[in-house]
């Protein structure tokens, strides 16, 4: 096949890594599928996209931000420019790419691209990450081929589950296997029973805080135990006179370059709510201690609810993390491996491991005659 008669498809997302790593995720699975395929990414020049895309291999373009107001403000009152405008990149983009076919991830660039994609008679894929759907593709939907959703009951129309696409380390990730030579590379005993804490790349300053002020008492009262806190960059905890703190049974690092390494050395895992995070927990079976960011729209805690109720993870409010809490709640789960093990059994009976090749089907599929 010659390279103009290649499959062309146009993906739009970007500005968090929670757009960004499902696009990455759903770009690969296509290129294996159909490797004649040309894939081309969009974003904006301000987000994590800038450095991920071309990172992963993948060609970027970018169009302005749009952000879509919920309330009166000057941003209201800017939006139609705004949005002709990026429109206006979004149909350059396409027409250029000859897209057979435009995927959406929400976000503020995926907007524009859907409105362009409309305008051209081009079929729309959505995936929706969240448990609520944000307002990008709640539009998007409207006019798309097929809804793809990592959490049935959005009520967008039509959703079809297929789960959260994720790299191919972690949906193909073996635990038990990888072990230890993940507690290895991340400096840990290979016997100990181990909760691992994380915040996120960027840390969570009320997590941190909570870990800190535990850290000297989860040694206490014969516990053996080891705690490895990711802080986040740039988010240390030091003691008040400016060292590092550190404590039997605790260890703190910044950041860890592959999330598959905690998911394998970790038996319980302590984070927030987010879509990616619930999602790869129940991809790879592993017990989790979860805590909803306290603000926004209450996603995170829609996001959870599936592992909650299913006995998988343990939710907390942000209020109630405490140094009481972490020590009377979560350190004990670790020394009740068959409350762990059904836990782990309930997180692996939700989790989706192929959504990735579920979704590049289904853009083959809207690509159809195009293609």
């Amino acid at each position: 096949m010659t390279e103009s008669a290649a499959l062309s498809v146009v993906l739009a997302g970007g500005g968090t890594a929670g757009h960004i790593s499902p696009l990455l995720a759903i770009a690969r699975a296509v290129a294996a599928a159909r490797p004649d395929a040309r894939i081309t990414a969009v974003g904006t020049a301000a987000g994590m996209e800038t450095r991920l895309v071309p990172a992963a291999g993948f060609r970027l373009e970018t169009i302005e931000r749009v952000p879509m107001p919920r309330r009166p403000s000057i941003d209201l009152i800017k939006l139609p420019v705004r949005l002709v405008r990026a429109v206006r990149q979004a149909l350059a983009i396409i027409d250029a790419e000859s897209a057979d076919v435009v995927v959406g991830v929400g976000g503020y660039v995926s907007t524009p691209l859907y409105l362009a994609a409309w305008i051209r008679k081009i079929p729309v894929v959505i995936h929706e990450a969240n448990a609520r759907a944000g307002l990008a593709n709640r539009i998007g939907a409207r006019i798309a081929r097929s809804v793809a959703v990592a959490f049935p009951g959005t009520g967008l129309p039509e959703e079809k589950w297929v789960g959260m696409p994720m790299r191919t380390e972690i949906s193909g990730l073996n635990r038990v296997q990888q072990r230890e030579e993940a507690r290895a590379e991340l400096g840990l005993d290979p016997n100990l029973p181990t909760l691992i804490v994380t915040g996120g790349s960027s840390g969570a300053a009320s997590i941190n805080r909570a870990v800190a002020s535990a850290a000297p008492r989860i040694a206490e009262d014969g516990r053996d135990v080891q705690v490895l806190h990711i802080t986040g960059r740039g988010k240390q905890v030091t003691t008040p006179d400016g060292r590092l703190l550190e404590a039997p049974g605790y260890r703190q690092i910044e950041y860890v370059d592959g999330m598959e390494k905690v998911y394998a050395a970790a038996d319980l895992l302590l984070a927030r709510a987010g879509a990616a995070t619930v999602c790869e927990v129940a991809a790879v079976g592993l017990p989790s201690v979860l805590v909803p960011l306290p603000h926004g729209n209450g996603e995170q805690r829609l996001n959870a609810a599936g592992l909650v109720e299913a006995g998988a993870a343990v939710l907390v409010e942000d209020a109630r993390l405490t140094r009481e809490w972490l020590l009377s709640e979560a350190l004990p789960l670790l020394g009740d491996p068959d409350r762990l093990a059904a836990m782990s059994a309930a997180a692996a009976s939700l989790g989706v491991r192929d959504a990735d090749v579920q979704m590049a089907n289904l853009i083959l599929e809207a690509a159809g005659g195009r293609a």
